[in-house]
């Protein structure tokens, strides 16, 4: 995408062609604009319309251009913060609509995706949290026991049934999450745009917005090649925010995060090695992360931005740690790498933003986009179709407040990421 093959990788070459777009040229009107072409912005421009909605969608580069295209693809239930913990942040209320909205999350997924018949590789096994020592293994133990609790479809498995589904011996456990799976992210991307477009949403890429002003009662929001009157503005552009909404960005420190895919095992390897077709994760600090796609490609993964002297270090890292998780792969090659940015909040926690009057959004997703945007893009709708009031939101109305030191951070954890992968050995 935009020339440059380590920004999407193995996403872009598998996914289906994105429907086609053009950029905004002249005035256009509707009832709501929607700024930003990832999950949340696609599924609220997708419910808006089904609705009956006039929706414009306007996005600055490409649609799943930001993190959308480039994650794991891993559809998980809740935040990485352990959901006792919610509540004593949110308060008692939007606490529990917080998760119970998120932990159903990764269902609605599947339903739409269902519905809408999205080609985007998707798996229904599962996830494994996997437990990195007897430290990683109470970790996911009470995360098993709180989520267990509400009545969440999930459980530990020993480490002897953790290696037959892995097909690696150096975890002392994992939590199965059915709730949860895998896609091909930026196929869903794709596949929900189409969906929006067939309902009668209107989606321009290359088209950024510059500025907004009010007129009358209505918003304009203006590109370089257009204008667009609404009455409602969506901002679904996270941390890719620029120009009138950059306060999103400034918000949240910028985490990278790399994945490498192998060329295609063998029907061998195939058979020990995620035979099920979990998606996996682990619990280090400095995390990894792998998963199967369709053509059987492992996705191998951890914290760090290939470029500079990143790009050698965690390539040789990737070689070195995948063999000694997989001694089976000696040998393997990687026919793709690339990487993007996640952007984590003070808190881990998402937030919702009121900008101005009918200028809402939601944002902060914290690495967890693909489940949490879909249905917050369904909310955001929903509030402004009328049918839940603002008392009624999953999250209060926050204010945009900027990380203090946040390009600082954002540097601490690329070079951090970088010395820890340089150092060696992985467990």
């Amino acid at each position: 995408m935009l020339n440059d093959p380590r920004s999407h990788g193995l996403w872009e070459k598998t996914a289906p062609a994105p429907p086609q777009t053009v950029a905004l040229r002249g005035n256009a009107t509707a009832d709501v604009v929607v700024i930003g072409g990832g999950y949340t912005g696609l599924s609220a421009a997708l419910h808006l319309a089904e609705k009956g909605a006039k929706v414009i969608l306007l996005e600055a580069h490409e649609i799943g251009f930001g993190g959308a295209g480039r994650n794991v693809g891993l559809i998980n239930g809740g935040m990485w913060t352990m959901p006792s913990e919610i509540p004593g942040v949110l308060g008692p209320v939007y606490g529990e609509r917080l998760l119970d909205l998120l932990g159903n999350a990764p269902l609605a997924v599947r339903a739409l995706v269902e519905k809408h018949a999205i080609p985007c590789e998707i798996e229904k096994q599962g996830t494994l949290h996997c437990a990195v020592g007897d430290k990683g293994l109470e970790e996911i133990t009470e995360r098993c026991r709180q989520w267990a609790a509400r009545g969440a479809d999930v459980r530990i498995l020993s480490a002897a049934e953790t290696a037959t589904r892995t097909g690696t011996d150096v975890y002392a456990g994992a939590l199965l999450d059915m709730r949860a799976g895998t896609l091909q992210p930026l196929a869903y991307a794709r596949g929900l745009a189409q969906s929006a477009i067939a309902a009668g949403a209107a989606i321009h890429t290359r088209s950024p917005a510059t500025s907004t002003e009010r007129t009358g009662s209505r918003w304009l929001v203006n590109t370089a090649g257009g204008s667009v009157s609404a009455d409602w503005i969506v901002v679904a552009s996270e941390f890719y925010s620029t120009g009138p909404f950059e306060a999103v960005r400034n918000e949240q420190v910028l985490l990278p995060y790399f994945n490498f895919a192998t060329v295609p095992l063998s029907e061998e390897q195939l058979k020990t090695i995620l035979p099920e077709r979990q998606g996996c994760w682990d619990t280090k600090e400095i995390l990894s992360s792998f998963r199967m796609d369709h053509a059987g490609r492992l996705v191998f993964g951890s914290v760090g931005a290939l470029r500079n002297s990143g790009l050698p270090v965690h390539r040789a890292w990737a070689k070195r740690a995948l063999v000694q998780i997989f001694p089976q792969l000696k040998g393997t090659e990687f026919e793709t790498e690339w990487y993007g940015r996640i952007g984590m909040t003070d808190d881990a926690l998402p937030r919702f933003h009121k900008f101005d009057d009918n200028v809402v959004g939601f944002s902060g997703y914290n690495g967890r986009g693909i489940a949490p945007g879909t249905v917050f893009g369904k909310t955001v709708a929903s509030h402004i179709l009328g049918e839940l009031p603002e008392a009624d939101l999953p999250l209060p109305v926050s204010d945009v407040r900027e990380v203090p030191l946040r390009t600082l951070k954002g540097a601490y954890y690329e070079a951090g990421a970088q010395i820890a992968h340089f150092a060696g050995a992985r467990f």
